[in-house]
């Protein structure tokens, strides 16, 4: 079960190491006065890598993404074609349903800032994520596109 409480990016980065918690509060307090997002004062400020930020983000939106058993989800058709089997399996994604606009993907926690990256180069529509754990995707993939032998990124 989930935490209702949400991690914000800062705190997730104190908790990784990556800033010390006086740090974070100076983000927060230029924050209030530049209204910069959090991850790029991070970066400008303290050297903060890119890729720290990122997989904060990921953990962030892992936290309030549904969680999925990726074998029990019914692909549309229309969404499938949307990924190549090769690139479903390289970036770990699993195109489910197309809502309007929006395509609903399904990827693990740790593959989310990747997915993210290849979804919007190569399908270019909004998308959400839904998040399974890395052996219910990988069976998912084999599963609806055919694919036998291959681990998910």
């Amino acid at each position: 079960m989930r935490s209702s409480h949400v991690l914000r990016i800062g705190e997730i980065l104190v908790e990784q190491g990556v800033l010390t918690t006086e740090q974070r509060d100076e983000i927060l307090e230029i924050q209030k006065l530049r209204g910069r997002p959090f991850g790029d004062l991070a970066e400008r400020l303290f050297g903060v890598r890119p890729e720290a930020v990122e997989d904060a983000w990921a953990r962030q939106y892992a936290q309030m993404a549904d969680h999925v058993d990726a074998r029990r989800l019914r692909p549309e058709p229309a969404a499938l074609q949307l990924v190549t089997p090769r690139h479903a399996v390289q970036f770990g994604v699993l195109p489910v349903e197309l809502c309007g606009d929006e395509v609903m993907i399904c990827t693990t926690e740790d593959n989310l800032p990747r997915a993210l990256r290849f979804i919007s180069w190569k399908v270019g529509r909004p998308a959400y994520f839904v998040i399974a754990d890395p052996e219910s995707l990988s069976r998912a993939l084999k599963e609806f596109y055919g694919i036998q032998g291959a681990e998910a990124a």
